[in-house]
């Protein structure tokens, strides 16, 4: 780990075209981000991530970039980028930007050079098969669109074709090995890349598809992981406390490879899935460990978690979310009890977590057709909801020229409605994540241990010399065992502990000092 400032880093996730219009074009840009700063850190987030804002046709919502140094229009500008990161850092907080390292747009100019008929120092800067009709084995690829006699390899949509960082192992003419010069050029200019925006301010990356780089790599990913090593060594050296965030999903990979945290992606039947989105591996039914008399097992997710804490817990960060832009909103299935209870747990956990804007105030999923490659994701993505004002005070533009439309319902969650409630949602996440700043032994790195995992009784689990537990459940759960239990500092619900039992009401949480000093 290099960046230090993580152990106690709470990152706001920030879908910029659906966050905040300050121009009124119907649309959320950069400046618009900036006069939320303070909104942001109300919260006691000290950290964003925002997803892709540089130039791009946005066939996929930006992750298919045309100029990787060039904010989008629809965004701002270079400057409109630079004065966030000044304002930031004047308030204490760190700003990531999301690097698409993997592919580019099929309009990015290097992809038009490389494309052509004609030798140019591009040539190579994809991935190129050596016939108009030849596959690609076994990749993805597309052929018919270029004037040069190959095919290309993608990375995802057609609209991405995959840079070229070579294959472990060369078996066609075609393919490059690692430290093929044109190889190692397109390394460089990754570097160049992260170079440019961390000298304007950019505090690190999140790394889209972190894994993909090299081809054909081997199930450790070692050629993609020396790669990584490779940057991490020039981080090292020139921007010692730039951050690596990894969508990898795979710590004991990524954290080694040289990454700082990584994402506990959301996977259908994964140890995540089965906290709030379990729905999806059952048919008409939901087992999520936080509904309410679901019959969850909070060991289904910890049988996968805590192999990998215990891996790596002393190189790097597991990083959970409440959702992100690739993911089905929380409030999808849960009410506002289960939320709270999910977000106590996942803020009391270790490693480095994120919130996903809107999901402080419950945002719901809406059923909407795709919006520049986001299918099932657009839902996700809809404007954030400010107040009960022109478009639920996202824009001042006519309803049909947003992004994509505000949350029809008569009791759509706001901003401004949950700050006058003091047991909102929204309030509560303030509490919670007021409570992890306010105590070292909830932030990223401090120890953690199970006490109690049974299915019918409270979830218990020590960080430090604070004791945490939860009762998910819609009756009451109680745990008989003798613990150094002292003060209690928060609660949701009632949670008390007397003569050596735990007892927690239905749907309740609880934090408490140790009694032993």
């Amino acid at each position: 780990m290099s960046a230090t400032w993580l152990k106690n880093a709470i990152f706001y996730e920030i879908y910029p075209q659906s966050f905040y219009d300050s121009n009124n074009d119907g649309i959320g840009d950069i400046n618009g981000i900036t006069v939320k700063l303070d909104y942001i850190k109300s919260l006691g987030c000290n950290a964003i991530w925002i997803n892709p804002c540089f130039d791009s046709p946005f066939k996929d919502a930006g992750y298919d970039v045309r100029d990787y140094k060039k904010v989008a229009p629809r965004y701002g500008t270079n400057d409109d980028l630079v004065k966030l990161f000044e304002k930031a850092h004047e308030m204490d907080m760190h700003v990531l930007l999301d690097l698409v390292a993997g592919h580019t747009s099929e309009e990015h100019p290097w992809f038009l050079e490389s494309s052509k008929a004609e030798r140019n120092e591009y040539s190579d800067r994809y991935i190129w098969t050596d016939f108009c009709f030849g596959n690609a084995d076994d990749l993805p690829y597309i052929g018919g669109e270029c004037e040069r006699n190959g095919t290309y390899v993608l990375n995802f949509f057609k609209c991405q074709p995959a840079l070229n960082y070579g294959f472990l192992n060369v078996t066609k003419p075609w393919q490059k090995p690692m430290n093929d010069p044109a190889v190692i050029a397109t390394r460089e200019a990754l570097k160049d890349i992260m170079r440019f925006w961390l000298d304007l301010g950019c505090d690190g990356f999140r790394v889209d598809m972190a894994s993909s780089l090299v081809k054909h790599d081997d199930d450790k990913k070692s050629g993609t992981s020396a790669i990584w090593h490779d940057i991490r060594r020039m981080l090292e050296c020139e921007y010692p406390e730039a951050a690596m965030v990894a969508e990898w999903s795979d710590p004991g990979l990524s954290l080694r490879a040289g990454y700082d945290t990584d994402f506990y992606l959301n996977v259908t039947g994964n140890g995540y899935s089965t906290l709030v989105r379990d729905y999806e591996n059952h048919e008409n039914e939901d087992h999520s460990y936080f509904k309410k008399d679901a019959g969850g097992n909070i060991n289904r997710f910890l049988d996968e978690y805590m192999d990998w804490y215990e891996d790596t817990k002393d190189i790097g960060y597991i990083s959970l979310f409440t959702c992100n832009h690739d993911t089905i909103r929380p409030r999808y299935n849960m009410d506002y009890r289960e939320l709270k209870l999910f977000y106590a747990f996942l803020f009391t956990m270790p490693g480095v977590p994120f919130l996903y804007y809107g999901d402080e105030i419950g945002m719901r999923y809406q059923q909407l057709p795709t919006k520049e490659g986001g299918y099932f994701r657009t839902g996700s993505r809809t404007p954030m909801q400010w107040d009960e004002g022109k478009n639920l005070g996202f824009s001042g533009a006519d309803g049909d020229e947003l992004y994509l439309p505000v949350d029809p319902s008569s009791d759509a969650p706001t901003v401004s409605s949950q700050e006058k409630d003091e047991d909102s949602l929204l309030n509560t996440v303030r509490r919670i994540l007021a409570l992890r700043t306010d105590h070292e032994d909830l932030q990223s790195d401090a120890k953690l241990t199970f006490i109690c995992t049974e299915p019918d009784r409270p979830l218990v689990y020590q960080r430090g010399s604070l004791f945490v537990a939860i009762n998910p459940r819609g009756v009451k759960s109680s745990l008989k065992k003798e613990l150094p239990i002292g003060e209690k500092l928060f609660e949701i619900g009632d949670a008390f502990y007397d003569k050596g039992e735990l007892t927690l009401a239905p749907q309740s949480f609880g934090v408490y000092k140790s009694s032993e000093g």
